[in-house]
């Protein structure tokens, strides 16, 4: 009897180590580079650049037409009267805050098709990483990007495994910095 009460508890204690070691399987992927990884990132990042030129270009235009005013206010000055040159120097100023306002707006579309087309982006990564986890029986999974607080990375790394699930592409690469004599 004695010795079937051993047997027991020694198998009670193994059964419930190893529910604490499968409770405690941790995993880590780059999070950032999953999402700069995902065909959806480089397409937003391609639409967002061909949206920034064309403001870019509308606004450049906008200036050049103002040096322009001003070249030609500033060499008919001598010609002017006082008031048409007070005019003059008014309707410079509000073309320069129409030149800046226009860069506001365009700074705040961009900002907002930027952040409304993550959102979806932001999820499909999160769920692939999910399933990614619950296939491999990990319960915490932490964020190895640079400065996100992982200092030792013994848990699995689940970025193989989420990028052949979301189909990521090859990772962009990253400039370097010249070497400083």
């Amino acid at each position: 009897m004695r010795k079937l009460k051993s047997l027991l508890l020694v198998a009670f204690l193994t059964l419930g180590m190893s529910g604490i070691v499968n409770a405690q399987k941790v995993g880590h992927v780059v999070y950032e580079r999953v999402i700069a990884n995902m065909p959806e990132t480089r397409a937003l990042q391609a639409e967002l650049a061909k949206i920034t030129k064309t403001y870019k270009d509308d606004i450049d235009g906008m200036r050049k037409k103002l040096d322009d005013k001003i070249k030609k206010y500033t060499a008919e000055q001598a010609q002017q009267t006082e008031d048409t040159n007070k005019q003059r120097a008014q309707e410079v100023q509000v073309d320069n805050s129409r030149i800046q306002q226009a860069e506001q707006a365009a700074y705040q579309d961009i900002q907002e098709k930027q952040n409304n087309k993550l959102v979806p982006i932001i999820a499909k990564a999160r769920k692939a990483i999910n399933e990614v986890a619950k296939a491999k029986q990990i319960l915490y999974v932490i964020d190895a990007s640079a400065g996100r607080g992982l200092l030792v990375s013994d848990g699995e790394d689940l970025y193989g495994a989420v990028k052949e699930k979301l189909g990521l592409l090859v990772d962009v690469k990253q400039p370097t910095a010249p070497v400083q004599n």
